[in-house]
């Protein structure tokens, strides 16, 4: 069986750090693990940011294991280290 383009990308990006902006503000951080064909994606040892639009201060808590709805993410950036490396 032939593995796709996206299939391949996918497998790459297992492990890495990732983070996530979601629509209602929020930021996540952790280690991609896992999606679905509905674009849900779970990250471990995941950190929510949340922004307070007066202050640049920003307060992290800890979530551990986080599955975020694929309809609610924003944007997704992937750890420099494995951007410096072109996936192809």
């Amino acid at each position: 069986m032939e593995k796709t383009e996206g299939r391949a990308l996918l497998e790459k990006l297992l492990n890495k750090n990732m983070k996530i902006k979601m629509t209602d503000g929020r930021t996540l951080i952790g280690i991609f693990v896992c999606t679905d064909k509905d674009r849900n994606v779970i990250l471990g040892s995941c950190k929510e940011y949340l922004t307070y639009p007066d202050t640049d201060k920003e307060d992290p808590r800890m979530l551990g294991l986080a599955m975020i709805p694929g309809h609610h993410i924003v944007s997704i950036d992937i750890d420099e280290e494995l951007i410096s490396q072109k996936i192809s």
